[in-house]
This record gives structure tokens, sequence and C-alpha cells, in this order.
């Protein structure tokens, strides 16, 4: 697995991405991050620069990986998880199986868990967007998806445009609103973890699941004890990408309260 850190200090801050994407999806975040603190970021088995995994693609197998890659690359806690939309699922359960670990939390417009079963739609829109990722599975291998433009960025284009990719996206998204969904679930509480929850603008979100966003963005909220909401004014649901600087600057809220916390309690 791939695995990309940069920057010194403690906590670490750990990124995983949302579905599909790559470590790539931080580059606006990750240099800045790593101005006052160690940050690495990674692929997924099967994304990126990661070779593909024999195991189940969901939620509780990434945390798995997840910790077995930090260990074996002697990345040492406490870290702070920053999740972005699946990848909220991800540290969700990373934090429910390892509490030793983790410090602290930053969800970027995070999925919640039941949210596909008060929006039926969800699951009918991923669906039919797998089905149409299925149809390309055909055509991969003799470039066509190129020819037509469909791979993105030259940068997105080495690690967006291939089979490996395309068959983790197939397997993450059959999986996402049913086991892994149901794996993050299946957390209650973060009891006292600090956790900052980022959610997308309202404005730049007007269709009519707006409301049932919002509930599950204020659950996420309520997970913790010791927890705050943002809105991203003026971006969508690729907060990393359209406002980073909040992105980093939650992340650097959340490490700033840590260290505070080790300073008294060694006094």
């Amino acid at each position: 697995m791939h695995l990309y850190c940069t920057g010194q200090g403690s906590p670490t801050v750990i990124l995983d991405s949302g579905l599909s994407d790559s470590s790539l999806s931080w580059s606006k975040v990750q240099p800045q991050v790593a101005g006052f603190t160690r940050v690495c970021s990674y692929d997924r088995a099967g994304l990126g620069w990661s070779d593909l995994s024999p195991y189940p693609r969901e939620s509780k197998i990434f945390a798995e990986e997840l910790h077995t890659l930090l260990h074996n690359a002697d990345i040492q806690p406490p870290f702070i998880l920053v999740g972005h939309s699946m990848g909220g699922f991800d540290a969700l359960i990373y934090a429910h199986r390892y509490p030793a670990e983790v410090k602290g939390m930053v969800l970027v417009d995070s999925a919640y868990p039941d949210l596909a079963n008060r929006l039926p739609e969800l699951k009918t829109s991923l669906s039919e967007w797998r089905r149409s990722l299925e149809r390309e599975e055909y055509a991969m291998p003799f470039g066509i998806l190129r020819m037509m433009g469909k791979c993105g960025s030259p940068e997105l284009r080495t690690v967006n445009c291939d089979m490996s990719w395309l068959r983790e996206t197939i397997a993450e998204s059959r999986s996402m609103w049913n086991e892994s969904a149901a794996e993050a679930g299946s957390v209650h509480s973060l009891g006292d973890i600090q956790l900052i929850v980022i959610s997308e603008d309202p404005a730049k979100n007007t269709n009519e699941f707006l409301p049932e966003f919002e509930k599950g963005q204020d659950a996420l909220a309520h997970l913790s004890t010791h927890s705050s909401r943002v809105t991203a004014v003026g971006s969508g649901h690729q907060i990393q990408k359209e406002r980073p600087d909040l992105v980093v600057s939650s992340a650097q809220t959340v490490w700033a309260g840590l260290r505070v916390r080790e300073n008294s309690t060694s006094r």
C-alpha cells in the first residue's frame, strides 16, 4: 500500500479519502498541514499506487488495512483522523476499534451511516453510477475511455484510468450503503474525543435532500461531547479541494487543542 508522509511533529494527521479517490485528493491540504505537524495520506488497496487486496472492500477492512499499514511503516500514534465522505466511515470505525491511538478527528462532509435508509434515492443513484462503471470496465482495456476524455487531468490519468481503480471503485460502491454504512452505524459514541464536522455549503446543495443531509451532519457532531460543526461557505462536497484552508485550519485547531491538553496533564 502507498503511504506518503511529510512534516514533523505529533500528533500525526492521517488523511483518508472518499469513495474512489486517491491520496491526490489531499494535494492542497497536505503541504499546509505539514507546516505544523507530521501528516500522512495513503491509497486504499486498488486505488492510486496501492496494490489490489484479496479481502472484502468495506470500511471495517479499510480500517484494519490502515492500522496494519501505519504499524508496518512505524508511524506511531497518537493520530488525528481526517476522513472525507466515505472516508468518514473508515475514521469512525478506526477510532472505535483502536481508541487508544486516536485523539482527534475531522470529518469532511462525511457520509452519515443511516442516510441511505432515510433517502433510498441515494442507493438508487449510486447503483446507477456503479452500472455505468461496470459498462466502462469492458471499454477500459482498449483505451476508449482515454480517447473519450473521461480520465480527467494528466495527474489523475495516472491513477484513475486503469482496471485496478475501476474494480476497486465498483467494489467500494457496492458496500458503501450496505456493509460499510452498517459498520459505521455501530459506532454510537466517540466519548470526549475532539471532533470537528465540516459540512458543505447549503447554498451549493439546493436539492430536496438537504434537510436529511443536515440532520446527518448534526448527528455526526453529537457522537462526541467535545465537538463543533463548521459550514464550508462556497464549497460543495469536495471541500478538501474547494476550501482546503478550512480543512487545514480545522486540523490545526484539533492539533493545538490536543497539545494544550497534553501540556496540562504533564504538569
